[in-house]
C-alpha cells in the first residue's frame, strides 16, 4: 500500500513499486540505455501510475544541466516576432529543451536585468534574445550574463558574450530589387518599415545599396510603421502624386494596403505598377494578384539559433553565417512598360 498519497512521489518510490534499484529508475528516466526493455517499460509504467515528475531543479543541481533556456522576445504582435518566437520555441523543444519565455515592449536596463536574473534562478542553460527593435537590442547587451547569449538582431555583430544571428534581410532587400532592376524598371520606390526596428534599416540599406550598383538613383523613401493602414495612406498620397514603375514594400501587411488603394483607383497591378513584398507571409500567394515577395525562413531561424546557442552551451564551434531568404516570384511583378 502506498504510504501517503498527498507526498509528492519519489524515485525511490518508483524503484520500490517496480522492484529495481534507484539507479536503475534513475537511468531509464534519464534515457540511458544499458536497461532492459522490459524493465524500462516497467518503470515507465510504475511512473506513470504513481504520477512521478521529475525535478528539474534538484537534477540541475546535481548534473549542471537544466535543460532549459530562456528566451527574451519583443512583445509586438507583428507577424515577423510572432513567427520568429514560435520558431525558436519550437527548436528548443525539439532539441529537448524548456523554454521560459520573457516579452517586453519597451525595456528599461532594470526590466532586462530582472529578467536575466529569473533566468538565473531558473538555472537556464543559455538565454536568447529576440531583439528587432533597437531599444531591446540596446538594453539588452549592457546586462551583465554568465551564460551563452544569442542575440537574433539582423545587421548587428557578435561582442562581448553576445552571439549575434540573424537571416540576411539586406540581401533579402537586395533580391527584391533586383528583380525589378531585371525586368526593366528604373523607378523604384521603396515603402520602408519603421526605423526604429533593425528589419526597417537594414530592407532599407539592401534597396539602396543594389539601387547604386545599378547605378540607378534612388526616389525619396515613403515610411510606413509597418501597418497595412500606414501602407494604404501613402499608396493614396502616391496615386495623387504619381506612382512610380515598381514600388518594393518592406512587409507583405504593408504590401496588402498598399494593393487595396491601388484597387479602389482602379490601378492594375502589374500592369500598371509591379510590387514586392517581404515575408512571405501566408496570405501572400491569395492576394489579387498573388505577391512576389521574399521568403524569411522563421523555422531555420529557429532551429540555427538553438544549434548556435547548444554549441555554446557545449563549448563547441559553431557557424554564425546568416540564414538566407528566398525570392519567391508571382504574379505581382512584370517587366516595365
Amino acid at each position: 500500500m502506498r504510504d501517503n498519497v498527498l507526498r509528492r512521489p519519489s524515485l525511490k518510490d518508483v524503484a520500490r513499486e517496480a522492484g529495481v534499484s534507484f539507479q536503475t529508475v534513475s537511468r531509464v528516466l534519464n534515457g540511458g540505455s544499458r536497461v532492459a526493455e522490459s524493465t524500462r517499460l516497467r518503470v515507465l509504467a510504475v511512473a506513470e501510475d504513481l504520477g512521478y515528475r521529475r525535478n528539474d531543479n534538484a537534477r540541475a543541481l546535481v548534473t549542471n544541466r537544466s535543460r532549459t533556456v530562456g528566451v527574451i522576445a519583443d512583445a509586438s504582435p507583428r507577424y515577423g516576432p510572432v513567427s520568429t518566437l514560435a520558431a525558436v520555441e519550437k527548436a528548443a523543444r525539439d532539441a529537448g529543451y524548456n523554454a521560459i519565455v520573457t516579452t517586453m515592449s519597451n525595456p528599461s536596463p532594470d526590466d532586462a536585468i530582472r529578467a536575466f536574473h529569473e533566468f538565473s534562478k531558473r538555472a537556464v542553460e543559455g538565454i536568447v534574445v529576440i531583439a528587432p527593435r533597437m531599444p531591446i537590442a540596446d538594453v539588452i547587451q549592457a546586462v551583465p550574463v554568465t551564460v551563452p547569449v544569442v542575440l537574433l538582431a539582423p545587421g548587428e555583430t557578435s561582442h562581448d558574450g553576445f552571439t549575434v544571428f540573424f537571416e540576411d534581410q539586406e540581401l533579402g532587400a537586395r533580391l527584391a530589387t533586383r528583380h525589378l532592376v531585371e525586368l526593366g524598371h528604373r523607378e523604384i520606390v521603396h515603402l520602408a518599415g519603421s526605423q526604429e526596428w533593425l528589419d526597417g534599416q537594414v530592407r532599407l540599406r539592401g534597396w539602396q545599396a543594389e539601387l547604386t550598383a545599378a547605378n540607378l538613383a534612388a526616389p525619396a523613401v515613403r515610411y510606413g510603421d509597418w501597418s497595412g493602414d500606414s501602407a494604404y495612406a501613402i499608396g493614396r498620397r502616391l496615386l495623387a502624386e504619381g506612382l512610380p514603375s515598381a514600388i518594393f514594400v518592406a512587409s507583405d501587411l504593408m504590401a496588402l494596403g498598399f494593393l487595396r488603394a491601388l484597387y479602389e483607383a482602379g490601378v492594375s497591378v502589374p500592369r500598371d505598377i509591379s510590387v514586392v513584398g517581404f515575408d512571405d507571409n501566408e496570405f501572400a500567394p491569395q492576394t489579387f494578384p498573388p505577391l512576389t515577395t521574399v521568403r524569411q525562413s522563421f523555422g531555420i531561424v529557429g532551429e540555427r539559433c538553438m544549434e548556435i546557442l547548444l554549441g555554446l552551451v557545449q563549448g563547441t564551434p559553431v557557424d554564425v553565417t546568416p540564414a538566407v531568404p528566398k525570392l519567391v516570384i508571382r504574379d505581382s511583378t512584370t517587366a516595365a512598360r
